[in-house]
């Protein structure tokens, strides 16, 4: 599927940007399903649905979402309640891509959800990092984000810092609060320098669970979707509550079973068990 160019790109920069790995058809079909799941919004007011921990499943914006402008900005766990997504996810190039970016004997899928940036929208995501949000005994994770639309320097895209997963874990933890963020100083020192990653439908980024990421807001007439999925190494054990449980969590997409655990040396506090539909309360931050 992948060079070994781009492997070897991927462990350099702990990012990898794939043109056409889905088909255009592949993605008018994932884009009629959000387009329904976006209709059907306009008929609540409020975050609705349910996961299977009994949190929302469709979280809407609590200031702009209304039944003639819906601001449908994240769905949970997708897979469970659409054939079409449960395929993208696990049976698809893009599964088979992770498993060979992670290596090792296999890779399992961890969690996924869609999250929506509409036209002119102002919602940031700050820089952090995504493995102290999904702890695991080892940190062979990637998380991948498919474009169901073109994504533009405009219109909201991902950020990262090329080759900061080679560096340190940074605590997202502050005043007692998990805030899902690292703090100024950090930002301030490692994230002037940044890539966005940019391409039309059916690309997809790549990136490794320590990449330092952020994106900003959509100041385009473009929405900005993204169907992200995350997988583990076969042989990462979780450490923390899944954010986004799912019953296809631990599902093996590529390889086989090895019967091993492995661990790499990390240190740092765990994540208190989410509480809300979205880390769109990233700033806020949740008491421990």
């Amino acid at each position: 599927m992948l060079s070994q160019q781009q492997i070897d790109s991927y462990h350099k920069n702990g990012f990898l940007v794939v043109e056409n790995v889905f088909s255009a058809d592949e993605v008018a079909i994932l884009l009629k399903q959000l387009e329904a799941w976006v209709d059907e919004s306009r008929q609540h007011t409020q975050a609705y649905g349910e996961t299977i921990d009994g949190r929302p499943r469709f979280d809407v914006d609590p200031v702009d979402h209304r039944a003639d402008h819906p601001s449908l900005r994240r769905i949970s766990s997708p897979t469970e309640i659409s054939e079409d997504y449960a395929k993208a996810a696990l049976q698809s190039k893009m599964a088979e891509m992770a498993g060979q970016l992670i290596g090792g004997s296999g890779t399992r899928f961890h969690h996924s959800k869609i999250n929506a940036k509409l036209p002119h929208t102002a919602t940031t995501v700050k820089w952090h990092q995504d493995f102290p949000f999904t702890p695991h005994t080892n940190d062979d994770l990637v998380t991948c984000l498919l474009m169901l639309g073109d994504v533009t320097a405009d219109n909201g895209p991902l950020q990262v810092v090329p080759g900061s997963h080679r560096g340190e874990l940074y605590s997202h933890w502050q005043n007692g609060q998990f805030t899902g963020m690292i703090e100024d100083s950090v930002e301030k020192a490692q994230c002037q320098t940044y890539e966005s990653c940019i391409g039309k439908a059916g690309t997809v980024c790549f990136m490794h669970t320590r990449v330092l990421h952020s994106s900003a807001a959509n100041n385009s007439e473009l929405p900005r979707n993204l169907f992200i999925t995350v997988y583990a190494a076969e042989d990462a054990m979780p450490l923390a509550y899944n954010p986004l449980p799912s019953k296809h969590e631990g599902t093996l997409v590529y390889g086989k079973e090895s019967g091993l655990v492995r661990m790499s040396a990390n240190t740092l506090k765990l994540p208190p068990k989410p509480k809300g539909a979205s880390f769109f309360v990233q700033q806020a931050g949740m008491e421990n």
